[in-house]
This record gives structure tokens, C-alpha cells and sequence, in this order.
């Protein structure tokens, strides 16, 4: 029985974190929309649903744990994503220990101990004011409420108001929070899941659990102080580290000899915020350190990577400084579902598992943002285009998947974001290593408009290691610019006030102009461009939000004031900037 209710209401749960991913994505610390917090951890739950609907009707409760367990590792990302699939995996297997089919405030208190007591054996540095506290707040009160003899509804109750009063703290209990006036996104998320999760559970089951449905009014209280503080910290791995790149990914050990602790020892050496969790032989790791590659050849001598993701943390700390963030893709890294479409040259994916293809000598992967860059990318030669966006970042194995896909002796990878180039040199590693006679190359591209421009200069006949030696040698001509909204009050590079709403122009990473129409700001981030270098050509993209008749108009604005540049319009599709352009 409990096992049936946890399947009915994790799901409910779920969806009720994913219905709030947008929510938290947008409210960011700084003002570029392209956090992405909400949609890990609401992926993440999701990968855990999916483990369980696959469980025949007669699952038991260690069945259901095992799959709350195994979904929960394999789909988390982040440091606190990997925290959050420890926190389930302790309770779940909490509930294992009930002794009837009713669970009973004990049980309730006792998976919580649990939870507590895996989480943080899990992290070697426990940091006060997240989700962890969150956790342990919530199982001291189930202790207390439990040895004041309570209904199991009053529990409930108390556990979820707990949870609201706990994200509320946070701020008190980190000064990056305070400073910024935020609580912590992981802590909330999972406040959220924990509210959804005991409503579905009232509501699912009167006659087991036997009280109304009254979380939402006694949670009333505790939302609003979280309300007061309005902003979400989106950045699940803030903690403050002195190390450079954020490094997880997927471990599946050799031998059963395997010793996770001393490895653990290894990582924290390397570097900080260290986590090894799992057991043999499947296991998650993230580690904060200044040298990944290191860290993937150790631990590729003792098992097999894979679904690797790796971030610069020093660039989204400067550009938290100057209000901004270069994380901007719409698959999610490591997702069964992530789309990889096939471009103008490449065969349909079911035929080509039937029959052996006859190898091309030359193909290109690129990462697009929207159709219409898919488009003119496909246009140039490119022959797998990999769906992304400003959420986050295609995984190790969506890029590798691509690289096959394309059925070439030598395949060029444009990653088109610096957040994406490790993965897609972890892509290339792989394919070198496992694709019979394929030769992977890595042209370092930063945005889409980059990779127009070097694939205007493809020659094919050139040998595929100097083309994209050449490739790399010319991005350097490129200058980039985007156009987008704030979703938050921040200070532009300039010093001057950004307010929500407001519309923002980027120059290179930097918000250099702030101004209220699309085309004004355009207009002056161009022109503050060419005043530092001239330039003869703007390539510019129409975003999905910037209607034909707005760009036109934008179009004929630039063309008047700057007569010197050969523009070329575009329509690109990308969500959430309206206007991105590049100068050469």
C-alpha cells in the first residue's frame, strides 16, 4: 500500500516542481533570462517518474526505493542535484523500514532521520542555508512532533509549514544569499516538491491517511516569508568555490574492487564540493576543480564515463559581476529525450541502425538555437544540427550521438557557447576513441553567428585538421552582440541601473547600453561597437519574439545609420533574445 501511494503521488510532485521551473528560472540573480535551476531540478524528478512507471502494478516499496534511487542518481545534475537525489534515496529508503502498510508519524520522522543521514554522509563539507538544512529542519520538527504524540496530519502539516520558514532563513544563514536578497533555489524547490507531495498524499488516499486537505492554508504563513524575499537563487553550485570548472558526470566501475572512498579522497584533492555517490557499480560525481581532464582520466582507468558536463565557474562569476551568464541551451545535457536533427546531409537515424552507410569524408555538428539558424546552417553544409537554447547545455553523448550520426571519416563540432566546448571536446575524445577510422575535430565557436561565418569559408578539400586549424585562427575576426530583457533589477557595466523589463544590449559579454525599445538599444550597442572597431559586415538574426514587421523596420534603421555596413538580415528563431548579431 505504501508503496502504491508513492507512485501516485511522485508524480503529482514532480509536476508541480515542473510547473514552477519557469518561475525559478527567471527569477535570477542578475538579469540575463537564462537560468536554469528550475529545469534541472524539475528533469531530474522527471527522470525519477520514468524509472517508476516502469514498475509492474505488483512493485513493492523496495522496488519503488530502488527506482526513486537509481532515477534520481542518473538524472541529477548539479551540486545540488546530486544532493537532492541522496535526500530522496535516504527517504525512500526509510519508508523501507515501515513496519505495516499504513505509515504512521513514526515512519514519517524515521524516513526523515534517514534522509538526513545519507545527505549528509554524501557531502564531506555540509554548508549551512540549503536544501541540507532544509532537510534537517524538517526532521527535527517530525522528531518533536513525534514524542509530543501527534496525528500524522498535524505532522504533515508541520513539516511542509517547516519547510517554507526554513527557505526563509537561508539568507540569514549565507551572505551570498543576503547580499543578493535571495533564499536558496534548491531549498525551494524542494519545498515545493515536499507541498506538492503531501497534497497529493492527503488527497490520493482518505480513507488510509484520513484527514482533509488543509496544507495549503496552514503553509500560507511560511510562503509569505519566503514571498518577502521574492528572488530565487538560480545558480545551484554558488557555494564559493576557489576552483574553476564545475566537473560531473556518470561513472559506471570496472571492478567490484572499486573503492569509492579513496577515490572520493582523490577529488578532493583535485578540488572542492566534492560528491561520489552511488554504489557499485553505478555511481555520480561532481567535483569542483582546476583541471577536469585530470579528473576524467583518473577515474576512465578504473570504470567508464559518460554524460560528462563540465562548466567554467570563473565566467559566470565575472559575469554575474556585469549581470550575465554565457549558459544558453534548450536540451537538457544527459536527456533521453534530447532531440538531434538531421540535416540536409545526413540519413534518416533507422536506417541507418539497419544498414552500414558509406562513409562521407567530411561532416559538421552544430548546436542552433532555433529553426531558423537550424536553417542556414543546414544551408552551409552542416549535416547534424543539435537542438539548443538558453536553458542548458546538450550533453557529452547528444554530441557524440551527432558525431555518428554523421557517418564521416573526419567531423568538424561547433559547439557555438563556451559552456558547451568541453562537453563537445568530451564528444570528440569519445568518438576518437570508440568510431572506427573517425577523426573529430572541436572549432571552439562562442555563438551561431560564429559558425556561420567559418563554415562560409569551408573548403572541403582542404585536409580536415587545417581547415579546422583555419577555422579556429578566424573567429578571432568575429565580434558578437545580442539584445535582450532583464528579469531582474542589476547595474550594467557602465554603472548605470538595469530594472526588470528593461532592454539590455551586450557587447561581448558586457551590458554596455540600457534602453526601453529594441531597436534604440540595437542601434547604440552597434554604434558603441564600431566606435572601438570598424567593421564592413553585420550579420543579424530576428529572435522568435521580434515580429517580421518589427525587424523590417530595425533592418531599414540600421541600413540609415551606419551606410558603410553590408547588412545581412536573417531570420533565426532563437527564444528569449529578439536581436543577436556579429560584426566583422
Amino acid at each position: 500500500m505504501i508503496a502504491t501511494v508513492i507512485r501516485s503521488c511522485f508524480p503529482i510532485a514532480s509536476a508541480a516542481v515542473a510547473a514552477k521551473a519557469d518561475e525559478i528560472n527567471k527569477l535570477n540573480v542578475f538579469p540575463v533570462p537564462d537560468g536554469d535551476t528550475g529545469t534541472n531540478m524539475s528533469l531530474t524528478l522527471a527522470t525519477v517518474v520514468k524509472e517508476i512507471e516502469q514498475l509492474p502494478p505488483s512493485a513493492t516499496i523496495e522496488d519503488v526505493a530502488a527506482a526513486i534511487t537509481h532515477g534520481s542518481l542518473m538524472g541529477a545534475r548539479g551540486n545540488s542535484g546530486v544532493i537532492t537525489s541522496q535526500i530522496l534515496r535516504g527517504i525512500a529508503e526509510g519508508l523501507c523500514s515501515c513496519t505495516g502498510d499504513v505509515v504512521c508519524s513514526a515512519d514519517i520522522a524515521a524516513a526523515l532521520r534517514n534522509g538526513v543521514k545519507v545527505a549528509f554522509k554524501a557531502v564531506r563539507k555540509p554548508v549551512e542555508g540549503t536544501i541540507l538544512t532544509v532537510l534537517k529542519d524538517m526532521s527535527h520538527k517530525a522528531d518533536e512532533l513525534e514524542k509530543a504524540g501527534v496525528t500524522k496530519q498535524e505532522m504533515l502539516d508541520a513539516i511542509v509549514v517547516e519547510a517554507y520558514e526554513s527557505v526563509a532563513r537561508t539568507p540569514e544563514l549565507l551572505p551570498v544569499l543576503k547580499e543578493n536578497g535571495v533564499v536558496d533555489s534548491g531549498a525551494f524547490g524542494f519545498a515545493v516538491f515536499v507541498e506538492a507531495f503531501v497534497n497529493a498524499y492527503t488527497g490520493s488516499d482518505k480513507a488510509l491517511t484520513n484527514f482533509a486537505t488543509t496544507i495549503d492554508t496552514s503553509s500560507t504563513s511560511a510562503k509569505s516569508k519566503v514571498a518577502d524575499v521574492v528572488d530565487i537563487e538560480v545558480n545551484d553550485d554558488w557555494e564559493g568555490s576557489a576552483f574553476t570548472y564545475c566537473t560531473e558526470f556518470l561513472f559506471k566501475a570496472h571492478k567490484s574492487s572499486f573503492n569509492a572512498e579513496s577515490n572520493l579522497k582523490y577529488l578532493s584533492a583535485m578540488g572542492d564540493c566534492e560528491l561520489l555517490v552511488g554504489s557499485f557499480p553505478d555511481y555520480k560525481i561532481h567535483v569542483h576543480t582546476n583541471r577536469p581532464d585530470y579528473i576524467l582520466r583518473h577515474m576512465l582507468h578504473r570504470g567508464v564515463v559518460y554524460n560528462v558536463f563540465v562548466h567554467n565557474m570563473d565566467i559566470e562569476a565575472n559575469e554575474r559581476t556585469e549581470a550575465i551568464r554565457d549558459n544558453k541551451v534548450l536540451v537538457h545535457a544527459g536527456s533521453a529525450d534530447a532531440p538531434v536533427q538531421t540535416g540536409a546531409h545526413a540519413q534518416d537515424s533507422a536506417s541507418a541502425l539497419a544498414e552500414p552507410q558509406e562513409l562521407i569524408e567530411l561532416g559538421f555538428v552544430s548546436v542552433a538555437a532555433g529553426s531558423g539558424q537550424a536553417e542556414i546552417l543546414e544551408s552551409l553544409g552542416v549535416t547534424q544540427i543539435v537542438q539548443g537554447g538558453q536553458t542548458m547545455n546538450p550533453s557529452t553523448a547528444d554530441i557524440f550521438a551527432a558525431i555518428k550520426a554523421c557517418h564521416a571519416r573526419n567531423v568538424i563540432v561547433l559547439p557555438n557557447n563556451s559552456n558547451i566546448r568541453m562537453a563537445a571536446e568530451a564528444a570528440a575524445t569519445a568518438a576518437n576513441s570508440e568510431l572506427a577510422d573517425c577523426h573529430v575535430y572541436v572549432v571552439p565557436t562562442k555563438s551561431v553567428l560564429q559558425a556561420f561565418s567559418v563554415m562560409f569559408a569551408v573548403e572541403e578539400t582542404t585536409n580536415a585538421e587545417e581547415l579546422a586549424q583555419s577555422m579556429t585562427e578566424q573567429l578571432a575576426l568575429i565580434r558578437d552582440g545580442e539584445v535582450t530583457c532583464a528579469v531582474r533589477d542589476s547595474t550594467a557595466s557602465t554603472g548605470a541601473p538595469i530594472h526588470a523589463g528593461d532592454v539590455m544590449g551586450i557587447a561581448q559579454g558586457s551590458i554596455d547600453v540600457v534602453g526601453s525599445s529594441v531597436q534604440d538599444v540595437t542601434l547604440r550597442v552597434i554604434g558603441e561597437m564600431l566606435e572601438r572597431e570598424d567593421a564592413d559586415t553585420l550579420t543579424i538574426l530576428a529572435g522568435s519574439d521580434l515580429s517580421d514587421a518589427d525587424f523590417e523596420t530595425l533592418v531599414s534603421a540600421i541600413e540609415d545609420a551606419f551606410p558603410q555596413l553590408d547588412v545581412d538580415p536573417q531570420r533565426g528563431e532563437q527564444p528569449l533574445y529578439p536581436v543577436i548579431f556579429s560584426l566583422e
